[in-house]
């Protein structure tokens, strides 16, 4: 079992299946020891489990919570790039967080913190990565987050 995995156990998270693309996209793309993952969604089986716009329709504090499950939808797409050998992983680079948000609203940050909180609880060190924290008028399937993720991997 790998640090990741054990770290996975030890904080009670399962990943989930790869979510399937709603639209003319793959879920990640290898290029240059780099997994570019493809924006997530706050979904689980499909169904998006958060929806509207911040702070109007939804608090901080739960805008972060569907940060964090877009980013555990995220995860599920490196696992399978690495074929679930989590010892590829060498560490994330970037992090893109995309807030449905309300106009005058400048708290982005703080929403992407459910999504950068998850990825230093998971993988220390290796987790710090470089961030862009983005407010937009509308996201897809009214996902009040949309997550995507460039993590590097060790060749095999």
């Amino acid at each position: 079992m790998s640090v990741v995995d054990e770290k996975l156990t030890q904080l009670g998270i399962v990943l989930p299946a790869v979510p399937k693309p709603v639209a003319a996209y793959v879920p990640y793309v290898e290029a240059g020891g780099l997994v570019y993952v493809s924006g997530q969604l706050p979904s689980r089986d499909g169904k998006v489990l958060y929806s509207g716009s911040v702070p109007k329709a939804m608090d901080i504090s739960t805008a972060r919570e569907a940060a964090r499950l877009a980013t555990l939808n995220a995860l599920a797409v490196v696992r399978e790039a690495v074929n679930a050998d989590w010892n590829r992983v060498i560490r994330m680079v970037r992090l893109g967080v995309f807030v449905q948000s309300d106009p005058g609203f400048d708290q982005q940050p703080q929403v992407a913190n459910g999504a950068s909180d998850l990825l230093l609880s998971i993988f220390g060190d290796a987790g710090r990565h470089a961030r862009a924290a983005v407010g937009a008028a509308a996201l897809p399937l009214n996902a009040v987050v949309e997550v995507e993720l460039i993590a590097q991997i060790k060749p095999i």
